[in-house]
Parts: structure tokens; C-alpha cells; sequence
């Protein structure tokens, strides 16, 4: 009966052993493996990674450190330009490979800086509504919060008896002294002044009744507030729920003086977008760049501007620096406190740039591998711009210097790179 082919394989092992070791070369792998490949020439062979000492025909696991064993490689080339002196340097400071490597680029890059903000009322818009005559408020037109006001509404009637004295003293001086023109034109613009208008003042004549009250008109048109709510209407500021619902505070049958102010108007129409421009950044914005500003709720609203002017201050508790977009919101219909995003074009800037990929950010530091002979050393640097899958090079290389194309690669996620200063 044939012995099986596995069977021979088996016995040609145990010959080829037992003569290895009656010659007393069992302890060289070179010998062995030159026998075994005259024995079983054409055929796989398997070996442990860590001891490769150990051959064997088919896979399996190492007896000493029961690894998986793994396929011998027949034309495994032999690695010349590596020096004693690179396998000792520490591991944080060294990295034997060879990976691509890109050089640094110097060229005038076109800047998008991106920012954030909020929409905020056009300060430039808010009007005041006065009192023009000390009195007693009769009627009150308004009657809730951010009620819409347009030109010519009516927004009080006052009670004033300075004004009721006025309109008597021009009955009677129409009545005993109609000839003295100068003195009957001095009282009807002390009428005027004291805030009749112009056709009430004509009524006045015609009927020869004085009213007793007065009416106070809107100006200008927007949404009410109180006065001294000016601060939070100017920026956009959120007031809580209890705030926006409660009742006014001006009630008719209260007193105000003349010349008080008794409600503010802000336009609607018109919007401010405040944009937080981040240090680094503030240097690349101008007045006039272009601008997209896209709302963070409504994306479809996005429109575009341009930078109309930069506070030359920092806002109290802020490091940024604030950049005003001036826009007419008549259509769009923002409302105000809205989160936006910000995209500033126009700015150039000049430098020496790497791909994004060839700088580690370790956190507070960045370093890219600088190519040496025999493999890459991780080098700190100081980084600018990120612009375009390009990082902006202020400090840490020189235009000479080549550094591995992927720095990402030379590390992996468990790995902290220690540095030297």
C-alpha cells in the first residue's frame, strides 16, 4: 500500500532532522532552511515571526510562543541603509521608514475666513417717541410690547392744562385783537411747538373750541419698546419669557414731563450681522471684503455683503474683534438674535505653506517629520493660516527642508510624541 503524499512529507522531515542534527547543524537556520528547500522544493513553507527557527509545511501555531505561523517569503530582500546608531535612538525622537515626502510650497494663497455671529439691530435706526407737554395720559393707543408702528400712528392723547391755557390765549387774541397779526402768529406756533399740528391748530380757528387734550404721533415706523430697554434693543439681546409678556409700564392716568421719553422704535427693516473675528484672522479683514452670511436656522436665507466697519475696540469679556455687515432685512426677515456663519473673501495672503496632511497637531503644539539620513525626525513647529488643505508656516522649518507627505501616518492614535524645544 502507497504511502500518502503527507505521510512522505512527514518522513522526509524526520530524515532531514535527525541528519541535521548528527552533523551538528541544527542550530543554523541558513543550513536548515537550505535543506528543507532541496527536500521539499516547490512546496510552501511556514515560519514564526519571532522564531524563525521554527519551519513547517502547512500552517499553524509556533510551539514556543504559540504564534500564528506565516508564509516563508522566498525572495525577501535585505535592508542596507540602516546604521546601529538609528536603531538606538528613542522611539519619540526617531521613525525608521520610508513614506513620501513634499517640501514647502511658497505662494499668495486667496484667504476665506470663517466666522461667527448674530444678527443685531441697525442701531442707526432706532427712533424715540417724547413727551413734547407735561400732562396726564388720557389714552393710550398702545397697548403690548413690539406692537408694529408706522408713520403717523397715533400713539397717546395728553392731557395738559400748559396747552389748554395756549389754545385760550389765541381764541382771544383772534377775538379782541384780530388786526395784531405778529401776536396771533407767535401763538399758533407756540401751539406748534407744543405739539398740535398744523390742522389742529386750523380746527382750533374755525371751531373756536380749545380741546384739552393733545396727541402724540409715531415718527418713524418699527417695533415699540419701553423706554430704557434701549440697550437690549441696540444688541439684540434676549429677554426672558416674563419680561416680553408682562403689561406695559405706561398706563393711562400716569403723568410724564415734557421732553420724557416714553417709548423707543427699531426698524425691522434694517439688520446689522456682528461678526467675532478671531485673532489670528484680524490681520486678513478689511473694510469692503465680501462677504456670505448664512443664517444657522434658515441656510436657505444666506445672502451676501460686505464688511462696512470694525470696531477698533474689544467688547467687554471678549478676545475677538467685532466687524459690522450693514443689510436690509425688509425681505429676508431675520429675526434678530439669529446665529449666523460668516464667509470673508477678499484678502491675500503671502507665505510658505504644507498640506495639511504633513503637520500633527498634538494640541498646544504642531510638528511635521523633517527627512534625514536613514529616516524622519518629528520636529516642533508654529503654524498660522488653514486655508485650502494648506497650513501656513511661520516658524520651525526652513524652504530647504523636506518633510514626510503624511505625518499622520508615521504615529498611530495610542502614540504621544515627545519633542524637543
Amino acid at each position: 500500500m502507497s504511502l500518502s503524499i503527507t505521510y512522505k512529507k512527514y518522513l522526509w522531515l524526520c530524515l532531514v532532522t535527525i541528519t541535521l542534527v548528527v552533523t551538528g547543524t541544527s542550530c543554523k537556520q541558513k543550513t536548515n532552511e537550505t535543506h528543507i528547500h532541496n527536500v521539499l522544493e516547490g512546496m510552501p513553507l511556514y515560519t514564526c515571526s519571532m522564531h524563525p527557527q521554527i519551519i513547517r509545511d502547512k500552517t499553524g501555531k509556533c510551539p514556543i510562543c504559540s504564534m500564528d505561523l506565516i508564509k516563508k517569503e522566498e525572495n525577501a530582500q535585505k535592508i542596507t541603509d540602516i546604521e546601529l546608531e538609528d536603531l538606538l535612538k528613542p522611539t519619540n525622537e526617531f521613525v525608521i521608514t520610508t513614506v513620501p515626502v513634499t517640501t514647502i510650497k511658497k505662494s499668495s494663497e486667496e484667504i476665506s475666513i470663517e466666522a461667527l455671529g448674530s444678527i443685531q439691530n441697525d442701531t442707526r435706526q432706532v427712533g424715540s417717541i417724547s413727551s413734547i407737554v407735561a400732562g396726564r395720559i388720557e389714552r393710550l393707543y398702545v397697548r403690548y410690547r413690539y406692537q408694529m408702528i408706522m408713520p403717523g400712528d397715533k400713539i397717546m392723547d395728553i392731557y395738559s392744562p400748559e396747552i389748554a391755557t395756549a389754545q385760550r390765549n389765541l381764541l382771544f387774541l383772534l377775538k379782541s385783537d384780530a388786526s395784531n397779526a405778529s401776536l396771533i402768529e407767535a401763538a399758533k406756533q407756540r401751539l406748534l411747538l407744543m405739539g398740535m399740528s398744523s390742522g389742529q391748530v386750523q380746527q382750533l380757528i374755525r371751531t373756536g373750541k380749545a380741546t384739552l387734550t393733545v396727541s402724540v404721533y409715531s415718527n418713524a415706523m418699527g417695533h415699540i419698546h419701553e423706554a430704557g430697554q434701549e440697550t437690549m434693543v441696540a444688541t439684540g439681546q434676549m429677554q426672558n419669557s416674563s419680561t416680553t409678556t408682562a403689561p406695559l409700564a405706561i398706563r393711562e392716568g400716569m403723568y410724564v414731563q415734557q421732553g420724557q421719553k416714553i417709548f423707543s422704535l427699531t426698524n425691522p427693516a434694517k439688520g446689522w450681522a456682528v461678526l467675532n473675528i478671531f485673532p489670528e484672522n484680524q490681520h486678513l479683514v478689511k473694510v469692503g471684503n465680501p462677504v456670505k452670511i448664512t443664517p444657522e436656522a434658515m441656510p436657505q436665507k444666506a445672502f451676501r455683503a460686505k464688511i462696512n466697519f470694525i470696531e477698533p475696540f474689544y467688547r467687554p469679556n471678549s478676545k475677538t474683534l467685532t466687524a459690522r455687515v450693514y443689510f436690509d432685512n425688509a425681505s429676508l426677515r431675520i429675526p434678530i438674535g439669529s446665529q449666523v456663519r460668516a464667509s470673508i473673501f477678499g484678502s491675500n495672503a503671502s507665505a510658505n505653506w504644507l498640506p495639511q496632511e504633513a503637520v500633527l497637531s498634538l494640541g498646544l503644539n504642531d510638528i511635521a517629520f523633517v527627512k534625514t539620513s536613514g529616516g524622519f525626525i518629528a520636529k516642533k513647529i508654529t503654524t498660522g493660516i488653514r486655508q485650502n488643505n494648506l497650513v501656513q508656516i511661520t516658524n520651525g522649518l526652513a524652504i530647504t527642508d523636506t518633510v514626510a507627505a503624511n505625518a499622520q501616518y508615521l504615529t498611530d492614535s495610542e502614540s504621544f510624541i515627545k519633542i524637543k524645544q
